[in-house]
């Protein structure tokens, strides 16, 4: 007879696996991906290293999963700052929000908004990226879609001008989550980075100064 996992096995699994992947982001958000072993993993989460290959083949496997789950959250944050249930507020000032959600998130998890954003990774993470650019660039092309029809903003091709947001924001951040030692920018640069960024995009959208 063939053997079938029973629910307290599967829950014991999936709860070792969520431990696992929670450990592993820990250890990104201190040191990056370069940081990221399986070794390193087990050792932390007081494990076996072969306990790590039920769940992960290999440290790429473990690495984009990782990246996964930061990434996804950070969307989903975006996402409601874009789309509050329910929308109060024009659109004008709700890609604002997106835009500043995006910026201090980074800003506040400095060495892991870098390994997500920039950091050299397997080329498997690497593709991943591409798929999440891309959904920070749809949230950004459906509220300017939304504010074209509003007439809030001018006429523009969303998918373009959404693309250049992201890349926009995203390339700017990256030389100051990038400074040696990881220091915290103090809060008078802090708001002024992110004043610049959205004073930048609001007149690339807008036609307007911010």
């Amino acid at each position: 007879m063939a053997y079938r996992p029973t629910e307290k096995t599967e829950a014991r699994r999936a709860a070792q696996y969520d431990l696992l992947l929670k450990t592993a982001l820990s250890l990104v958000a201190r040191e990056g991906f370069l940081g990221l072993t399986i070794s390193a993993v087990a050792k932390e989460a007081n494990v076996a290293t072969g306990t790590l290959y039920k769940y992960f083949d290999s440290k790429a496997a473990l690495c984009n999963a990782v990246f996964k789950l930061a990434t996804e959250k950070e969307v989903d944050k975006v996402h409601r700052a874009a789309f509050p249930d329910p929308p109060e507020t024009a659109c004008r000032q709700r890609l604002i929000n997106a835009m500043t959600t995006f910026a201090q998130r980074a800003i506040q998890a400095k060495r892991l908004a870098y390994a997500l954003i920039a950091e050299p990774v397997d080329p498997q993470v690497d593709s991943e990226r591409l798929v999440y650019r891309q959904a920070y660039a749809d949230i950004y092309a459906e509220l300017i879609k939304e504010g074209i029809k509003a007439k809030e903003f001018p006429q523009q091709n969303p998918e373009v001008s959404s693309a250049a947001l992201v890349g926009v924001i995203a390339e700017t951040l990256i030389a100051p989550l990038g400074r040696d030692k990881w220091h915290p920018l103090n809060e008078h640069d802090e708001q002024a980075l992110i004043n610049s960024i959205k004073q930048f995009c609001l007149r690339a959208v807008t036609g307007m100064p911010a």
